[in-house]
């Protein structure tokens, strides 16, 4: 077996070839868009790189083919924040075969080694925490957009390594036809009613203020718990909507105000995800217009539940619920949406998962974010709860 470190633009394209070899007979995997894979790597378009490093690997058995990939990064602004500096690996696919995962392991390993780490954390991502973050252990059903998929067989490869668990995710799943239970409605509808709250949904009309209001609420809440936190500049929300503007769904996206000041927020988007199953991760002029077609048809029924955020100072008053209440009267009119699938909820952040529970969501998926210690004799923690 050889480890290739990949510089060229050949080996990219094995780098993005290998899980298209790996899943060709996985009915429910979907293959992601190249470019946004090759966008993660790319310190043009991804910030990470002004506090960070990364690099990637594909492995190759004695006959040349692809049997398997691995990437590492390293986030100067994390690194020194855990017990021990640590770094992270992630974007793994590998066959069925515990040499051939161990080597790619090692490679992330001792990569990271060199650049002074003393433990890796994976499989995670060089970016945020609700893409291609944690292993799937579970619920091997239809993954969302950037979300992350798997066989069940790597988990083994994981922990024979000697990665422990780190922290526990779940998926929850809420079904849209179905009526919430009283008790959330009555307290979302106590708090959205009051009138000192405002929320209010965006509009490409107010996406200047409202993407200035969006960016406020990140900024000021997610420091609070987010290891990895990374500042939004309108900037970078406003491009992001405009390339997205196909698939928006203005009452999809929500904010909101204690007295005219943005304290909280909500976004979601339609799952593209049940486009790209069609698209083999390209977008060349023909997929473009498949794109077209399936989106005129409504072939989105599934709904992603992306962010949810509120400002610690309004923790605790169900700000949270309220949001989903909103969506009630949203989904009614657009009948065609039957669920939605929220973003993983850390077993560090019990307070979240009571919220989704009390909807009626179900805890279908489950993933784990693993931690590997280089020094096997320290003493293992998992990762602190973080909200009661």
């Amino acid at each position: 077996m050889q480890v290739i470190e990949v510089i060229t633009k050949s080996n990219e394209r094995k780098f993005l070839q290998v899980p298209k070899i790996l899943y060709k007979d996985d009915p429910v995997w979907v293959c992601p868009l190249d470019r946004d894979i090759r966008n993660v790597f790319d310190p043009e378009v991804n910030t990470y790189f002004n506090h960070g490093i990364a690099t990637r690997w594909i492995l190759q058995d004695q006959a040349g083919q692809l049997i398997g990939r691995v990437a590492a990064f390293i986030d100067f602004n994390t690194r020194d924040k855990f017990d021990e500096p640590t770094g992270g690996m992630g974007f793994f696919e590998c066959i069925n075969d515990q040499e051939a995962a161990n080597k790619l392991f090692d490679t992330a390993k001792n990569w990271l080694m060199e650049q002074g780490v003393e433990a890796m954390n994976g499989p995670i991502n060089f970016g945020e925490t609700d893409s291609y973050w944690g292993l799937l252990v579970d619920g091997f059903t239809h993954p969302a957009y950037e979300i992350t998929y798997n066989p069940p067989y790597y988990q083994a490869l994981f922990e024979n390594y000697g990665f422990k668990v780190y922290y526990k995710q779940e998926g929850f799943h809420l079904d849209v036809t179905k009526p919430m239970p009283e008790r959330f409605i009555k307290i979302a509808q106590w708090v959205a009613k009051k009138p000192e709250y405002t929320f209010k949904h965006f509009s490409w009309k107010d996406q200047k203020q409202m993407v200035a209001d969006f960016a406020q609420v990140y900024n000021e809440t997610w420091p609070t718990f987010k290891e990895n936190f990374e500042p939004l500049k309108p900037e970078y929300i406003r491009r992001t909507l405009k390339k997205a503007k196909a698939i928006i769904e203005p009452k999809f996206i929500w904010i909101a105000y204690h007295q005219e000041k943005p304290v909280a927020l909500y976004l979601q988007y339609p799952d593209v995800n049940m486009i790209l199953k069609h698209l083999d991760g390209r977008l060349h002029l023909w997929n473009k217009v498949k794109f077209f077609w399936y989106l005129k048809r409504n072939a989105m029924t599934r709904a992603r539940g992306v962010l949810m955020g509120v400002h610690p100072k309004y923790h605790g008053l169900g700000m949270e619920s309220a949001f989903i209440w909103q969506m009630i009267p949203v989904f009614e009119k657009k009948k065609h949406y039957t669920e939605i699938e929220f973003n993983w909820v850390g077993d560090f952040n019990p307070r979240m998962r009571k919220m989704f529970l009390s909807t009626g969501a179900v805890s279908v998926k489950h993933y784990i974010t693993y931690r590997y210690l280089y020094d096997r004799s320290k003493p293992y923690k998992r990762h602190p709860i973080t909200s009661k």
